[in-house]
């Protein structure tokens, strides 16, 4: 996914209303993105990503003909490189957590501000995690219901559990590398570093894991 050139979005919701809505939203920000089709129901994403390959889906959960989720795990699983968003009024902590553990690319709620969903779109294409720290919150909160399952790995740095921890609070890689003195290239590197340890696909479940192995309660030192 380029960082030099606009995002090519596909908007998916069963409300059309909403759909356009965004769409003129969307066209405030040429620089950033490109809405280059729109989608109904689960199914017309599905067969739009087919055809046209976008670099993110803003998935609705609720669709006609099933839940958004099901969309999403056959988008991931047949093209990994097209992110899927949730953008969604439902705030039900079980949903965030199913989306999560998922491995979607992030969860939003309608009601963000548009400045806020213009500066996490950004960061997707930088390949972070759309997550605003409220619901990284919530995240935190609604793994701490589940069971945890024995979690397996190499042995992880000092620096690395610190990136992580700060991960775990929904902290951008600007910000890591700005609390741990270091640069982004760096946050990034500890990044893939932890991905690889931990066998976890992305950023999002890299937070589920801290809370998971007690890490991101534990006091871990920042110097």
């Amino acid at each position: 996914m380029s960082t030099h050139c606009p995002l090519n979005v596909l908007i998916a919701d069963d409300h059309r209303l909403f759909r356009q809505g965004l769409i003129g939203l969307m066209n405030t920000r040429p620089d950033l993105v490109n809405v280059i089709g729109e989608a109904g129901t689960g199914r017309e994403a599905v067969q739009f990503v087919e055809h046209h390959h976008p670099d993110v889906v803003l998935m609705d959960l609720q669709m006609p003909d099933g839940d958004g989720l099901s969309a999403a795990a056959q988008i991931q699983q047949r093209w990994s490189d097209v992110r899927v968003v949730i953008l969604t009024a439902n705030e039900s902590d079980e949903q965030l957590y199913r989306a999560v553990r998922q491995g979607v690319a992030g969860y939003l709620l309608k009601s963000l501000d548009a400045n806020e969903l213009f500066d996490l779109l950004g960061g997707v294409a930088q390949g972070e995690v759309a997550l605003t720290r409220a619901m990284a919150a919530r995240l935190l909160k609604a793994v701490s219901h589940h069971n945890t399952s024995e979690l397996t790995g190499e042995a992880l740095t000092e620096r690395e559990v610190q990136v992580l921890r700060l991960v775990a609070q929904g902290a951008s890689n600007p910000h890591i590398a700005e609390e741990l003195c270091i640069t982004v290239n760096t946050v990034k590197v500890h990044l893939r570093n932890l991905l690889a340890k931990l066998r976890l696909e992305n950023r999002t479940q890299v937070a589920t894991y801290a809370v998971q192995s007690g890490l991101a309660s534990q006091n871990h030192p920042t110097g």
